[in-house]
């Protein structure tokens, strides 16, 4: 259609030069990024524990506590052998029973405080956890529409689901493992130069080396771990594009199902390649650190026997007791050589998650944000506003203002020529280096209660401005008012409640048509809902549904056909009650006969209300109180529909062109309506001119 949904919209966003990409803003490549520091990761992680002191305090408590008691037992092994064994004379039952009591007690506390232990550790780990997925989502749902339009859905689910969920086995267990560790670690250490200083320093002669392998080792498993959560995130995001309902009916109307299996397979592949990477890095590593301490208690009984030839003989109780200490000590050693590798590859996985936690909204309350003056009237301004996808905040630099005045330059002989009634075939798109602009220089002033229709060719920047009066972006330059007050002085809040939107395609959640329509007021009562549903003409459709209101919509609404999906989001709107309404090609997906029921579901919608109509229908064009003509991102022409069609210019153009000098009312899926009301369908195979079906009234 000629005056379809303009490129200057989503459309530019996804398939222009990217929304800030390679700008350092959240619109760029989320993977393109700089690591952050080892040390700036470990102390945001510490600061995730910080509502929970209490408990971590208690969880270290009885890790020391546990750790003490699991080093008593093998320091009673010597006086068992020594004094309660094998003492001259024979074995001291007494004494023994006595020492195996106190081994037995040990275990068996042990064992006690180390299940409470085990599950405050998991309770505290799991609330970190929860406070981290409701942070990132939270914080996700503050970001601009900008950074959704240039991130895969897949991407942020990944974020969300693998990475936060990948590092639930450290946030739960590496603190306690690290600590618990370290404490038997040390503790065995004492005990070992306690019993003999020569067998201990023979038992670590290797330490230093394995320590720096395993940093090596760390390194090279971070790197492989934020490759596997990158390819992790491409298959979720091909997942949740092909996988959807939308995704289904692409892949099969145009075959692609082989296509796409093919393309999940290699992704598959790649991911399974580097998952296998990451595990075995390091293996080789860890074998060789566990043979030496398989061999280690061989070679302490060989020194142990070497230094009894020489009169410097350990005692038997001695020598078990320490094997055992030196048992227990490669145990905690080698969990904490393979937890440092772990977590150098969770911080990988904490590095993408405060990237996204780090990115800086660039559409939030300015510090002085109020209300609106109530009652608000629905005055709409724009002032000369120059707006472009491809920048990051608000505001120009230097460089920015030189192309900008070039630019008004351009823009004033653009309308000039539009005037003049110069074909906007030979208009000339202005050419600047690094900028492209949706919007240039435009000024319209909408009354209260007026309806004012948008028109222009594709990619005039008619979507544009629909975006930018309820703030979901930010100007460029310029600004855009509300009743005179720039809608940056408003708090979002307040703008969300002023001004609704009804877009081509309306969104409906996986729910009951009560709870999608309950979405812009949740504590509309039964009364309102119906209310609302009857003054969008959908109520009576809805009764028919097997449950009412309680029936479920499906994924998106699929289970409704377009003009009752359309007619449920004009209720939930009507339920919102704004004053400043937007309507964005509401009815051009549909046929003729929803569009008809639309639009006569938007007459009472629009009663009232300062509304802004993307209009691609004649009898709107015709109603409108003034009519704004886009074209490459200016103000061509405005006026009302007789005004513009004797000037002769663009919008005469576009009017010849779409609406037949008057004759056709709207321009639909299957047919079009005619000004005199008859309705002419297109049969459902034949599209050339003159195939119509007959006509009805």
């Amino acid at each position: 259609m000629a005056m379809g949904m303009g490129g200057g919209g989503m459309g530019r966003v996804m398939l222009g030069g990217g929304v800030g990409g390679g700008m350092g803003h959240p619109g760029g490549r989320t993977d393109e990024k700089v690591p952050m520091p080892d040390k700036a990761v470990v102390k945001r992680v510490g600061r995730l524990f910080g509502p929970y002191k209490r408990d971590v305090s208690i969880v270290a408590l009885t890790i020391l506590v546990t750790s003490a008691l699991g080093v008593l037992s093998p320091l009673l092994i010597k006086p068992i052998f020594d004094k309660g064994l094998f003492p001259k004379g024979g074995p001291n039952i007494g004494l023994l029973s006595w020492l195996v009591g106190a081994m037995v007690a040990i275990a068996v506390v042990s064992s006690v405080i180390g299940v409470y232990q085990s599950y405050l550790t998991n309770v505290v780990g799991q609330r970190v956890m929860r406070d981290l997925r409701a942070t990132l989502y939270e914080h996700l749902q503050g970001l601009s529409l900008r950074f959704f339009t240039s991130t895969k859905t897949g991407e942020i689910q990944s974020r969300l689901a693998n990475d936060v969920g990948g590092l639930q086995s450290v946030i739960t267990d590496t603190a306690s493992t690290i600590l618990g560790n370290s404490v038997i670690l040390i503790s065995t250490l004492v005990a070992m130069f306690v019993l003999s200083w020569k067998l201990s320093v023979l038992s670590l002669v290797l330490l230093p080396l394995f320590i720096l392998l395993t940093r090596t080792v760390g390194r090279r498993r971070r790197k492989v771990a934020a490759e596997t959560q990158i390819a992790l995130a491409e298959m979720s995001a091909t997942t949740e594009e092909t996988l959807s309902v939308s995704g289904v009916l692409l892949s099969k109307v145009f075959g692609r199902q082989a296509g796409e299996s093919e393309r999940y397979r290699e992704q598959n592949e790649r991911l399974a390649k580097l998952q296998v990477r990451q595990q075995i890095i390091g293996r080789s590593f860890f074998a060789v650190v566990s043979t030496f301490f398989s061999i280690t208690p061989a070679a302490v009984y060989l020194v142990a026997g070497l230094t009894s030839r020489h009169g410097g003989g350990l005692s038997s109780g001695t020598l078990v007791a320490f094997t055992t200490l030196q048992t227990r000590l490669f145990l905690p050693m080698g969990q904490l050589l393979q937890t440092s590798t772990e977590v150098s590859s969770s911080l990988a996985l904490f590095d993408r998650v405060f990237h996204y936690l780090d990115m800086e909204p660039d559409i939030v309350d300015s510090p002085a944000a109020r209300e609106p003056q109530q009652p608000v009237r629905g005055a709409v301004s724009l002032r000369d506003v120059w707006f472009s996808y491809e920048t990051g905040p608000a505001g120009v630099t230097d460089t920015d203002e030189s192309h900008s005045e070039a630019a008004v330059e351009e823009a004033e002989e653009l309308v000039a020529a539009a005037a003049s009634g110069v074909s906007p075939a030979h208009l000339v798109q202005p050419q600047e280096s690094g900028r492209r602009w949706a919007l240039r220089g435009v000024d319209l002033e909408i009354e209260p209660g007026q309806l004012a229709a948008i028109v222009g060719p594709s990619g005039a920047g008619k979507t544009t401005i629909s975006y930018l009066v309820p703030r979901l972006y930010d100007v460029t330059r310029g600004g855009v008012l509300l009743d005179g007050v720039d809608v940056r002085d408003l708090t979002l809040a307040s703008m969300s409640d002023t001004v609704g939107m009804v877009t081509q395609e309306s969104y409906l959640f996986h729910a009951s048509v009560r709870d999608n329509l309950s979405y812009s007021k949740p504590e509309a009562t039964d009364e309102e809902i119906e209310a609302a549903a009857r003054a969008a003409q959908i109520h009576d459709r809805i009764m028919e549904f097997d449950k009412g209101y309680d029936t479920i919509v499906g994924e998106r609404g699929y289970r409704l056909s377009g003009g009752e999906k359309q007619r449920i989001a004009i209720a939930r709107v009507i339920l919102k009650d704004p004053r400043v309404l937007i309507l964005d090609e509401a009815t051009s997906a549909l046929d003729t006969a929803n569009e008809r029921l639309v639009q006569a579901a938007l007459q009472p919608l629009m009663a009232g209300r300062t509304t802004i109509a993307i209009a691609h229908r004649l009898s709107t064009i015709r109603a409108a109180d003034v009519i704004f003509v886009l074209d490459r991102g200016l103000v061509a022409e405005r006026g009302t529909h007789e005004e513009l069609l004797a000037q002769g210019g663009l919008y005469a153009s576009l009017y010849e062109q779409q609406y037949g000098g008057g004759l056709v009312e709207a321009t639909c899926e299957d047919g079009v309506v005619l000004s005199d009301g008859h309705v002419l369908h297109m049969a459902p195979a034949q599209t050339g001119p003159g195939r119509e079906a007959p006509a009805d009234r």
